[in-house]
């Protein structure tokens, strides 16, 4: 039953004294807060930590949602806050290699082709310089607006636009060649 209920309704049910309910908000968003996570660490290990640390602020400070926006997003924001204090405290070097970008089923050829290019894409966006990446996945990966991604980051949201144009241009070019060339037009 709670499976059915908009986040902001759990949210309430929460605040009631309902804490069990808050293991919905985590199901729902589990996966999205390890990918975040792992564009931050590249780190499996580091991005499962993150995921503990988001959920258990997120909890802490339910208190503080005005509803004012979207569940989602005030719950992104407080990952992408975390995400952003815990990289200035270290940094982890690893390879990203795994992270999720969903596909309908797919013959074996056509999963083996989009495993290649989502390979190659995530690989490009790898190489991004850090304003540009960040401003290409939360418009991209997560679907954010560019005035919520302003409001997470405090960039203006003229140069979020132009971070994403010219992450773009710089995609189609690291792309060009490719078989990511044929199917994606970025």
């Amino acid at each position: 039953m709670d499976e059915q209920r908009n986040d902001e309704q759990i949210v309430r049910q929460i605040l009631y004294g309902d804490t069990e309910a808050f293991r919905v908000i985590v199901g729902r968003y589990q996966k999205q807060i390890f990918n975040m996570g792992f564009r931050f660490f590249r780190n499996e290990n580091d991005a499962y930590d993150f995921v503990q640390e988001v959920f258990i602020k997120a909890f802490q400070k339910l208190g503080s949602f005005r509803g004012l926006s979207p569940f989602r997003f005030w719950l992104l924001k407080i990952a992408y806050n975390t995400g952003i204090n815990s990289v200035k405290a270290y940094k982890s070097t690893s390879p990203i290699d795994d992270v999720a970008i969903p596909s309908a089923e797919k013959s074996p050829e056509e999963k083996h082709l989009n495993e290649e290019l989502r390979k190659l894409l995530l690989d490009a966006v790898n190489t991004l310089p850090e304003r540009y990446r960040i401003c290409v996945d939360f418009y991209f990966f997560y679907g954010l607006s560019y005035n919520e991604i302003s409001s997470m980051t405090g960039f203006p949201v003229n140069t979020i636009k132009s971070n994403v144009f010219r992450a773009k241009k710089e995609l189609r070019d690291l792309l060009s060649g490719t078989i990511a060339e044929d199917y994606y037009e970025l």
